[in-house]
């Protein structure tokens, strides 16, 4: 008889007293910890952000680089194939464990992950449609991203690790190559605009000789923060051999990369949306069901965008007519404001938005205390976006090191030479305060979730993190941030206005075959139109989850009538963690009831 190791059978035939006797099945805490722990050792890039495991395997991890990004994108068939091998063994397991005595956290959590699991199964079989190399984030820029910002440096081994998966980078845009060939050979090319813009981006990256080169120039600066802590001769032999490898490998293959799209090139169209590649409709449906966790079709999330087009149109055309702006769209009369609010180009004035944001982000913690009951201890800290991503990057948050050893950073792209100031301030209460910081921050701090809850071993639900971001947003309105500050609160409804148009945008680009042009002249910037052609369904979550989050607020106030407390409120969104939102709302529900 062949024994396999626990939890992976429900049942281990033992002998004992000379019969054979079956072992207990499995409690859901043991086996959800050791299939997460699993999960996450297929991820290295992950286990390293989250600082997973501890001392030898831990080590071990950070010096690996696979086709799955920290957050469990992955890139390539292969990559998907074999995660949605493991999610369909560990859905099965999991019909076999006995539920009828699971706590409520434990249906929780067996409900997020039973999501999770059927998800990544579902999501599967499109996985050739999602760009190996995309100007906003495909492999290329995932990996830059990834050891220039989420690995470690904190002493010489870390060092010494980010070498090691330095010299993993090549080999890994070679097996991106050999999958973007294989896709292209099914029919699935990216648009024209697309493979021209990451060309742009590409040639950006070899401009620069290795020396300059993002992987060393960074990776010198990240050392030399650490001061005594590694002596000079080391830092200068490291420099020199991340160099090397960046001239000998890392080069040749981006410039490989180029060949590649140059190639595909004149094979390319301008068709914008998913619809033009095999199983578009189908694709496009499960992208929807990814992203917004609901089972809202492209039509119904088309309406809904119209909408609230027109409801935030409404507001903002108010605030624009108080400040004499009165002629013209509600686009044309706030492009307007925004460029008579532009600083002037001389001296260069990033160092003064930075820490006009930086100054956002520490009056809304002040602003918070009336709101929230749980905040975060881990700090929060502004930086600008890198300039290899510049351009096509969107502002964005990176969680805190769990050991204390990095803080949440709210990344800020400053491209120019303009710049979006009347949303400045909205935009850091999304990604920072009371936004993505407090939510990743205060789900990685909970001494109530499970560890894999905690740090997202199964990755990110956008429906609920960006929902909540966006919420952030709302709230900061509501709450009367904005007084006295027009222009601040017209740019907070612009920001919630720009996310209602993507509604539109991206179920007309890939439901409703919109061009490219359509979606500019709507009022999306072509870098973000851009973005959610290579990210299908992405931008719907926002919208979608903010929309639900105030729903259910509405529906517990209304419930609660004297009782309802904000705080509670944002307490029990907050604890939860990220979870579709169904789970959410079932949450939701249960502390009602508990307040009655």
């Amino acid at each position: 008889m062949l024994l396999r190791r626990f939890p992976f059978i429900v049942f281990l035939l033992v002998v004992a007293c000379g019969r054979v006797v079956a072992a207990p099945a499995p409690t859901f805490d043991q086996w959800v910890d050791t299939f997460t722990t699993e999960w996450a050792r297929t991820n290295p890039q992950f286990a390293t952000q989250a600082q997973y495991f501890s001392g030898a395997e831990q080590d071990a991890l950070d010096r690996q680089l696979t086709m799955v990004g920290p957050w469990g994108n992955t890139f390539g068939r292969a990559a998907t194939e074999a995660r949605a091998a493991l999610a369909r063994r560990g859905l099965e397991e999991l019909k076999r464990i006995p539920t009828a005595n699971l706590t409520a956290a434990q249906r929780t959590s067996a409900a997020l992950v039973a999501w999770f699991l059927k998800n990544t199964i579902d999501s599967a079989e499109f996985a050739a449609h999602r760009a190996v190399f995309d100007q906003f984030a495909g492999l290329q820029v995932g990996l830059v991203n990834f050891l220039t910002q989420t690995h470690p440096i904190r002493n010489r081994r870390d060092a010494e690790n980010y070498l090691v998966r330095l010299a993993l980078v090549a080999p890994r845009i070679d097996e991106g190559i050999a999958e973007a060939r294989a896709a292209a050979a099914a029919g699935i090319l990216s648009p024209r605009f697309i493979v021209e813009r990451t060309l742009e981006q590409i040639d950006g990256f070899l401009l620069h000789p290795a020396r300059e080169n993002v992987f060393t120039a960074s990776f010198d600066t990240r050392m030399g923060a650490l001061g005594a802590a590694i002596a000079p001769e080391v830092r200068k032999s490291s420099v020199a051999a991340a160099e090397k490898i960046v001239a000998e490998a890392v080069i040749p293959a981006y410039r490989r990369v180029r060949a590649l799209l140059a190639e595909q090139l004149p094979k390319t169209t301008g068709d914008a949306g998913v619809w033009r590649l095999p199983r578009g409709a189908e694709s496009y449906r499960q992208a929807l069901a990814t992203y917004t966790t609901t089972s809202l079709g492209a039509d119904e999330i088309h309406a809904i965008g119209l909408r609230e087009v027109a409801r935030l149109e409404g507001e903002m055309d108010k605030i624009l007519r108080s400040l004499g702006y009165n002629e013209g769209s509600v686009k044309d009369r706030t492009a307007a404001l925004e460029a008579a609010s532009q600083p002037p180009a001389t001296p260069d004035p990033r160092a003064m938005l930075l820490a006009d944001n930086e100054r956002y982000v520490a009056d809304a913690l002040q602003r918070c205390e009336a709101l929230f009951d749980l905040r975060p201890r881990s700090p929060v800290v502004v930086k600008r976006e890198p300039p290899f991503s510049e351009r096509t990057a969107a502002a964005h948050y990176t969680p805190p090191a769990p050991d204390g050893s990095k803080p949440g950073t709210y990344w800020l792209p400053l491209p120019g030479p303009t710049f979006e100031l009347i949303r400045m301030r909205s935009l850091a209460y999304h990604e920072a305060v009371p936004g993505h910081h407090f939510q990743v921050a205060l789900q990685q701090e909970s001494t109530e979730l499970p560890r894999f809850r905690k740090l997202g071993a199964f990755g990110f639900i956008s429906a609920y993190g960006e929902g909540w971001g966006l919420y952030a947003e709302r709230l900061a309105d509501e709450s009367g941030w904005y007084d006295g500050d027009p222009r601040g609160r017209l740019g907070a409804l612009g920001m919630q206005l720009f996310r209602a148009r993507r509604l539109v945008v991206d179920t007309g680009m890939h439901a409703k075959r919109w061009t490219r042009q359509q979606a500019i002249d709507y009022g999306i910037p072509a870098t973000e139109v851009e973005r959610y052609i290579v990210w299908p369904g992405q931008a719907c979550s926002y919208m979608i989850g903010q929309l639900r989050i105030v729903e259910l607020r509405e529906k517990a106030r209304s419930a609660l009538g004297g009782k309802f407390s904000i705080k509670g409120f944002h307490n029990v969104v907050l604890s939860t963690g990220s979870v579709p939102l169904d789970v959410l709302a079932q949450e939701v529900d249960a502390w009602v009831a508990a307040q009655r």
